[in-house]
């Protein structure tokens, strides 16, 4: 059987956009309230009984968390133009190094009705 663990944090950031619908107030420095989910798949560990520690995972997101939260994402190194889509590559790139078994990472803005999800 293949499992799928998920850890989910949440962070507040600013950024810009350069955009031909909603121009002027996605210009202009604006912040969201981001949510993300990573998964992880597997099957469980005979003796742990888990795909992966979440303990683990969560000392991990808090580190990848504190690197985006009250923070201006135009200026995140390796960013890339804060679109979802660059924040979910952001993210996976943070976890893959320790987590090999990682699925998907999604990010969205509750407030905003959106998101993105990347899959292995």
């Amino acid at each position: 059987m293949n499992y799928e663990i998920t850890q989910c944090f949440f962070f507040d950031a600013a950024h810009t956009l350069k955009r031909t619908i909603d121009a002027e107030g996605s210009r202009r420095i604006h912040g969201h309230t981001y949510h993300c989910e990573v998964s992880l798949c597997g099957t469980p560990h005979a003796t742990s009984g888990m795909v992966s520690d979440l303990g683990l995972l969560r000392a991990h997101l808090d580190v990848v968390r504190d690197q985006l939260d009250h923070h201006y994402l135009d200026e995140i190194a390796d960013l890339g133009v804060p679109t979802l889509e660059n924040l979910c590559r952001f993210v996976w790139r943070a976890v893959e190094p320790k987590f090999s078994n990682i699925s998907s990472v999604h990010v969205w803005r509750d407030g905003m009705g959106d998101g993105c999800r990347l899959r292995k």
